[in-house]
C-alpha cells in the first residue's frame, strides 16, 4: 500500500514538474523593434527610458523581451530601408521616435503596431486618423504641438525683451515642419515681430542657412524639431555661436554642446510612457483603439558660458525655473 502511495506521489510530482517545463517552453517571448534615427550612444537615455517603463511593467530582457535595433546614424535616407529590414524580421510591436521615423515605419508596415515615443502632428503627417481615434496600426505618446513654439517664443522674450525678428530653422523634407512654420511665423506676427525662414535640407546647406538668418537681422533662431538637426547638435550650436545669433532648441544636448538655450519634453519619459502602450498592445489591445497622449515632463535647460560670449544676459527668474544649468 506504501509503494502504491509512493508511486502515486512520485507520479504526481513527475506531471507537475513535467507540465510546469511545459509552460515555461511555451512562455511567450515578445519581440520588441526600435527604430532610431539618431547613434545608440545619442539615444541611450530614451532606451534606459524605456527599458525603465519595461521593467515597471514586469518586462525582462531575455526572459519575455528581446530587443532588435536599427540605427540610422543621422542618415534619415536611411530609415526607409532600414523599416523594411525590421519589418522582415517581424517584431511584434515597432517603437519609434519622431515624425520621421514614425513615417518610415509606417510606410514600411501596415500591420505591426507602432508606438511612436514623442513625434510632430501626425494627422498632418497621415500616420492617424485623430488622437482620441487613431485607427489603423499607430499610437502612442505624441506632441500636438511638434516644436512648442509659443513657449519658446514667450521664453525668448524674456530673455531679449529688445527682439525685432525671428526666424526658424526647418527642414522641407520633414513633414511636420510645413505646419510648424505656419504657426511659427503666425506667432511672431501675432507678437509684433517679424519672420524669417531658415531652410536646410542636408548637413551641408546648415552652413548658409544660419549664415542667412543672422545676416537677416534675426535676434534669435528657433530650432525645429528635426532628425537630421539632432545628428548635427555641435555644428549647429557653433554655427550659431559663429554668428552671435541667440538660439532656443527642442532638447538638452544642445545646450551641453554650446548652445544657449533648450526647451522640450523630457525625451526619456516620453519612451517610458510609451512601454505603456506596449503593454496594453502585447494584453490584446487594437493600437488603433489607443488614444494618444500628450507629454506631460518638459526641461528648460541654458549655457552660462554661451550667453557671456554672445552678450546675452539670462533673468534671474529664468535662471530659477531651470532644470539644468551650465556655468
Amino acid at each position: 500500500m506504501r509503494k502504491e502511495i509512493h508511486c502515486l506521489a512520485l507520479s504526481a510530482l513527475v506531471l507537475v514538474l513535467c507540465g510546469s517545463a511545459r509552460a515555461q517552453e511555451g512562455a511567450k517571448i515578445w519581440k520588441i523593434g526600435v527604430l532610431v534615427s539618431s547613434t545608440e550612444t545619442l539615444n541611450k537615455p530614451r532606451d534606459q527610458g524605456l527599458r525603465q517603463g519595461l521593467r515597471e511593467l514586469g518586462y525582462e530582457e531575455n526572459k519575455n523581451i528581446v530587443f532588435d535595433y536599427r540605427f540610422a546614424e543621422g542618415k534619415t535616407e536611411r530609415l526607409a530601408q532600414l523599416a523594411k529590414d525590421l519589418v522582415a524580421d517581424k517584431p511584434d510591436v515597432i517603437v519609434a521616435g519622431g515624425t520621421a521615423v514614425a513615417v518610415a515605419a509606417k510606410q514600411a508596415t501596415s500591420t505591426i503596431p507602432i508606438v511612436v515615443a514623442g513625434a510632430g502632428d501626425l494627422v498632418e503627417a497621415g500616420l492617424i486618423k485623430s488622437y482620441m481615434y487613431p485607427g489603423g496600426n499607430v499610437t502612442g505618446v505624441g506632441r500636438m504641438s511638434a516644436d512648442f513654439f509659443g513657449a519658446r517664443m514667450k521664453l525668448i522674450k524674456e530673455v531679449l525683451p529688445k527682439a525685432t525678428q525671428i526666424a526658424a530653422l526647418s527642414n522641407p523634407k520633414n513633414p511636420g515642419h510645413g505646419p510648424s512654420l505656419k504657426d511659427a511665423e503666425l506667432g511672431a506676427r501675432s507678437s509684433g515681430l517679424m519672420f524669417y525662414s531658415a531652410r536646410a535640407q542636408s548637413a551641408s546647406e546648415l552652413d548658409s542657412a544660419i549664415a542667412g538668418a543672422a545676416r537677416a537681422g534675426s535676434s534669435a533662431l528657433f530650432i525645429l524639431t528635426d532628425a537630421m538637426f539632432n545628428s548635427q547638435v555641435a555644428r549647429i550650436a557653433n554655427l550659431a555661436m559663429k554668428h552671435r545669433l541667440p538660439a532656443i532648441y527642442d532638447r538638452p544636448d544642445f545646450v551641453e554642446a554650446g548652445g544657449l538655450l533648450s526647451y522640450g519634453v523630457n525625451l526619456p519619459d516620453l519612451s517610458r510612457r510609451a512601454a505603456e502602450y506596449i503593454d496594453q498592445i502585447f494584453k490584446g489591445k487594437k493600437p488603433g483603439d489607443l488614444t494618444l497622449v500628450q507629454p506631460t515632463k518638459f526641461d528648460l535647460a541654458m549655457n552660462l558660458k554661451t550667453a557671456q560670449q554672445i552678450g546675452v544676459t539670462i533673468p534671474q527668474d529664468v535662471l530659477q525655473r531651470a532644470t539644468k544649468v551650465i556655468r
